[in-house]
């Protein structure tokens, strides 16, 4: 006989085991302090009792732990598990035919029927003698001994006996998942963070004078009052000077004209180099110590591109790609050209030199305190190569946050997320309508997305001013907010640019500002913007009380019979903190309409009364029953932000 399999006795089936992704290729994704859920579908042919068990290890623990898992229905099982430390967790599912509790179950029924079961207790007799040999444990071993050597049906019925079969289970043809599923466990802030970008050198009071790592120092106490607990800090090393660019991106006329800090390299140095008029590393450190103080964490942009002048240029020329006439191919997006900027080729002859080397520049400034990374474009680099990069860095820096900058395809910016970046920006900019946005976060908030992306929502970005920034006053800047920060667990805007309200583009139809910080420096006065920033304060107040604002697992959406107006809650999982958030969409005028509110998925009970707090100005309404009328006027109030509490 042929094609006859090694095993033909192992009889249970394992399918449709969560979370896993693209068939366990990639680790899901959870934060320390999570509880895992595991499920997963087992059965057998035929009537047997079946059992699964879930079975996992922590980090760097070659040692399994294992639970039995619970039915749940319709051949569905369960288990969980904590996550108690950050790093790369291992998971499985086995399965059995038990045959110890088939055949309790049949005896049951031949007793209840009154039938004789003398024969039956010799079979029992004998599963109980076989698992009496495989015990480990002393004591268990001599009460199965005993109990398969005077079995009775009373006895064989009693719970107790079942409890300590249960715990010497036949695993002779058990079935497992081929491999291990995996779980990498980031830090908190990988889940629930809020960002302020701001560059260094427009740090400084005086618009004569470069700013300062110093001069950032002295923003901390403002940008902790506002509730931030992330500091994004665009490059910070040395520009380029060959084809510099001047104000508005204009090709520079003057060697006063600072460049675009993304054009990384001079002769002084490259990527682990500070640019010199910000200070030296020991400001650099200072920074880093003083932000912790203040409980915030400095994020470094990571572009791994070089400007002409970079030393790689001259000391590894087989990592740029060479032009037929001699040149290096500089960046270009037709029609658009970036003279100040040379890509890396890697597709070079030495891609594991120029590997090593990108991989070298992470570890250079985790080295200096560094544990969030926001990197620039990583879709225009190689998946093999950041799949290899972030999980190399990980196994010895399980601490350690990566954002991707990824503005690209749909399925590009989820196998970034896939091979290791913790987060990434999102079309969130581009979605302006209620009913689009409800489309896209139920896309992003649900698995299998959710098991593997994590959003960051940003109003603006340096590269970003949405025609509805520009053209919808306050409120759109108000509104912005409110979505961003409370659809998603991680938000960030581009201060002080956001908070003062700038809205003025470089020229009709574009998303660039006037102006731009990206190519000089700017001077604030941040005395201005003070309803915008209050409510900066308000929200960010909110998001750090209420730990339902703090995840995006529990995110319901709330009909509304307005489609100017979106409506949606975040709940905790034991419904003890509920946040229902409005928002008007029309920015110039007054809209109003019944929210239908799905008590029971909140935790409330229909036909009593219940507050909701609007945690924005503590005005307080009461309700009673699904249907609420709500008015926003864009004039006063661009969104409300309730707090729902049930009355006693």
């Amino acid at each position: 006989m042929s094609g006859l399999p090694a095993e033909g006795r192992r009889r249970t089936v394992i399918e449709n085991v969560t979370p896993q992704v693209d068939g366990g290729r990639f680790p899901a994704k959870q934060v320390v302090g999570d509880t895992l859920v595991v499920e997963a579908d087992v059965f057998a042919d035929g009537h047997d009792e079946v059992r699964a068990r879930l079975s996992w290890r922590p980090p760097d623990n070659p040692a399994w732990q294992q639970q039995e898992m619970d039915p749940v229905g319709n051949d569905r099982w369960q288990a969980s598990f904590r996550l108690g430390e950050v790093g790369r967790y291992e998971f499985f599912v086995s399965a059995r035919v038990d045959h110890w509790r088939t055949w309790v179950h049949d005896l049951q029924k031949r007793v209840a029927a009154g039938q004789d079961v003398t024969v039956d207790l010799q079979i029992g007799a004998q599963i109980i003698a076989a698992a009496a040999e495989r015990a480990a444990d002393a004591d268990h071993a001599s009460v199965l001994t005993e109990t398969a050597a005077q079995l009775t049906a009373s006895t064989a019925l009693a719970p107790g006996l079942t409890e300590i079969m249960d715990a010497n289970p036949d695993l002779t043809w058990a079935t497992s998942l081929d491999s291990p599923l995996a779980v990498v466990v980031d830090p908190v802030r990988a889940r629930f963070s809020a960002w302020y970008e701001l560059f260094p050198r427009s740090a400084s009071p005086d618009p004569k004078r470069h700013g300062t790592f110093d001069d950032v120092i002295n923003r901390l106490d403002y940008i902790a009052g506002l509730g931030f607990d992330v500091l994004y800090l665009p490059p910070i090393s040395p520009i380029g000077r060959h084809f510099r660019k001047g104000p508005n991106n204009r090709e520079s006329g003057t060697a006063a004209d600072l460049g675009v800090p993304w054009a990384i390299g001079a002769p002084v140095g490259g990527h682990t180099a500070i640019h010199p008029q910000l200070g030296d590393l020991g400001g650099f450190d200072r920074l880093v110590h003083a932000a912790r103080q203040r409980g915030i964490e400095v994020a470094l942009d990571i572009a791994f591109q070089s400007s002409p002048d970079h030393p790689w240029v001259t000391d590894h020329p087989e990592w740029f790609r060479a032009r037929p006439d001699g040149t290096v191919q500089y960046a270009e997006n037709p029609p658009k050209k970036y003279q100040d900027i040379y890509p890396f080729d890697f597709e070079a002859s030495d891609w594991r030199g120029l590997w090593q080397a990108l991989n070298d520049v992470f570890r250079f400034w985790i080295g200096h305190g560094v544990n969030i990374f926001r990197v620039d474009n990583p879709h225009t680099k190689p998946f093999a190569f950041w799949e290899w990069c972030l999980n190399d860095i990980k196994a010895d820096h399980p601490q350690v946050i990566f954002l991707a900058e990824a503005f690209t395809r749909p399925k590009v910016m989820y196998q970034l997320a896939k091979v290791g970046f913790s987060q990434s920006y999102t079309y969130f900019t581009w979605r302006n309508n209620a009913a689009e946005m409800q489309e896209y976060l139920e896309e992003l908030t649900r698995p299998p997305v959710s098991d593997f992306f994590r959003p960051n929502f940003w109003p603006n970005t340096p590269d970003i001013l949405h025609a509805d920034l520009q053209t919808g006053g306050p409120a759109a800047f108000e509104a912005r907010l409110v979505l961003a920060a409370t659809l998603s667990s991680s938000y960030g805007i581009y201060g002080p640019v956001f908070e003062l309200g700038e809205s003025t583009a470089r020229e009709l139809g574009s998303e660039e500002y006037l102006n731009s910080e990206k190519y000089q420096q700017r001077t604030w006065d941040l005395t201005g913007g003070a309803r915008l920033r209050g409510l900066i304060e308000r929200v960010n107040g909110a998001r750090r009380a209420h730990p339902a604002l703090q995840t995006n697992e529990r995110l319901l959406f709330h009909p509304a019979d307005n489609p100017n107006l979106l409506a949606y809650s975040k709940n905790t999982a034991n419904q003890r903190d509920v946040i229902l958030t409005v928002v008007n969409f029309d920015y110039h005028a007054t809209h109003s309409g019944v929210i239908t509110i799905d008590l029971a998925a909140l935790g409330l009970v229909d036909g009593a009364p219940y507050e909701a707090v609007d945690l924005l100005d503590d005005q307080t309404y009461t309700w009673i029953g699904p249907r609420a009328w709500v008015e926003l006027d864009p004039t006063v109030r661009a969104a409300h932000v309730l707090w729902l509490r049930q009355l006693p």
